[in-house]
């Protein structure tokens, strides 16, 4: 996916209240960081931040971290959140290979929202549901592993029903039309879902735990 590059991206990142520029420092100490001891999520690929930010909005008694490798995108986060006051709320700007860098056994939930397919089977071991990514995620969360995934892309879903099975997870809930499904399924939309919603385009979702 390209995305246009914003001059001087990195210094408009680096200069956000919200964007913790030094991450390894506070592995196994993020909750000193947001000062409780409320669950954290992680959302990895943040794009602009549409999700993240709602998430912190409507549940404040859960801190809430998102990290994204793209300064350029991270820009449309930070301008969003200019006059926006979240105390649950901090931004990553890093590569995702690199968590069990940054966090300790401290994640509750992870969210995988519209992440890069990478359709090519060249690519496989980039998808955040690939074994390998399982394995490192193994190094962050708390206790019990907790993943929510959305996306538009139908291979990936499939592709990560079976990974995440083959992991030993267990779905708590699936869905092949988000949007027009009967069930209630609690949901906070991205700007590419929105999009994709008013396109008529099927959201694919899944809910999937495993209990330690």
């Amino acid at each position: 996916m390209e995305y246009k590059v914003i001059k001087n991206a990195d210094k408009i990142v680096e200069n956000s209240n919200y964007v913790v520029n030094n991450p390894t420092k506070y592995k196994n100490k993020w909750h000193d960081l947001f000062a409780n001891k409320n669950p954290i999520h992680l959302e990895l690929g943040m794009g602009r931040g549409d999700f993240i930010i709602e998430m912190a909005k409507k549940f404040p008694n859960i801190n809430f971290i998102g990290l994204e490798i793209n300064d350029s995108q991270m820009v449309m986060c930070v301008k969003n959140l200019e006059s926006k006051r979240l105390p649950n709320l901090k931004l990553i700007n890093a590569d995702a290979r690199t968590i069990d860098q940054i966090f300790g056994k401290e994640i509750s939930t992870i969210y995988l929202t519209f992440s890069e397919p990478w359709p090519k089977k060249i690519d496989e071991k980039k998808r955040f549901t690939h074994e390998s990514y399982l394995k490192l995620y193994d190094k962050v969360f708390k206790k019990d592993k907790h993943i929510i995934l959305k996306t538009d892309n139908k291979v990936l879903f499939a592709y990560s029903l079976e990974t995440l099975s083959e992991y030993w997870y267990i779905f708590n809930k699936v869905s092949l039309d988000l949007h027009n499904d009967e069930r209630e399924i609690p949901n906070v939309m991205t700007n590419y879902e929105k999009q994709y919603r008013s396109e008529g385009r099927p959201i694919y979702y899944l809910d999937a735990y495993f209990k330690n």
